[in-house]
């Protein structure tokens, strides 16, 4: 961990599972918090990227992997309870960050490809959370973070189910903030911009993009997974211990 970023010895020991976590935001997020001390399980269906993953941690961090395919909800929680078992225990942070952006035009819209970008982008949020609630209740706490998207809120277009089911990630966070606080779990949203990841350079961003992005942005230095995983880890730590139910937004400031 650079010298001049946070350590947060709450998180030294406690128990973390990213959803997503092989590469892009998710892997960075897994490197932070192994890089605290915390022991993280990590679901993804890229077992080539999550290989590349396990291989450059440090020979003393606690990293586990899990191969679940997101949208096979009994596939997820199978995957979840293996976790559990490598971990040494129940849940006691969830980071639901997997998500895939693909665009898609209204017209070419099925039924069908509906129901899988919601299954893809919002579904396992909330059966992650079934998942793990007992978990937390039981020690006493945890933390949620959920991940969302400011393409919604910037009225972006071309990737209308995304950008629906991304919203609906509020409605489900503070439900959820309502109906486990009692137990001290809290629930927080966390919304990045445009996180300059491998798959983004591949596939999305151009001279004219790039420029937009630039003069929208307040600072207008490109952002990258650290920036978004160092907000979710303070969000995961007792530092924030009365913080849930709110939204954070790491994009630079676009408007």
């Amino acid at each position: 961990m650079p010298d001049q970023f946070a350590i947060y010895p709450s998180l030294r020991g406690r128990r973390v599972l990213v959803t997503g976590g092989a590469t892009g935001i998710g892997a960075s997020i897994v490197e932070h918090f192994a890089l605290q001390g915390s022991r993280v399980g990590f679901l993804d269906i890229d077992t080539k990227g999550a290989a590349a993953l396990l291989a450059r941690m440090p020979a003393d961090a606690v990293v586990r992997f899990a191969r679940a395919d997101l949208r096979d909800i009994a596939e997820l929680r199978a995957a979840i309870a293996r976790l559990k078992v490598e971990l040494g225990g129940g849940i006691e942070v969830l980071v639901n960050n997997a998500a895939r952006d693909d665009r898609h035009a209204i017209d070419e819209v099925t039924p069908e490809y509906w129901d899988e970008r919601m299954a893809v982008n919002l579904r396992h949020q909330f059966f992650c959370i079934q998942a793990v609630k007992d978990d937390m209740i039981a020690a006493g706490g945890g933390s949620i973070v959920n991940m969302s998207s400011i393409s919604f809120i910037r009225a972006s277009g071309g990737m209308p189910a995304y950008t629906a089911a991304k919203s609906a990630v509020i409605g489900l966070t503070r439900a959820v903030a309502r109906d486990l606080g009692r137990h001290h779990i809290r629930a927080n949203i966390v919304y990045p911009g445009w996180i300059m990841t491998a798959r983004q350079l591949d596939l999305w961003v151009s001279e004219e993009a790039e420029a937009r992005r630039a003069e929208g942005q307040c600072i207008p230095d490109r952002l990258y997974e650290p920036d978004v995983a160092r907000m979710v880890l303070w969000l995961a730590a007792d530092d924030s211990r009365m913080v849930t139910a709110r939204d954070f937004v790491v994009d630079g400031g676009w408007f």
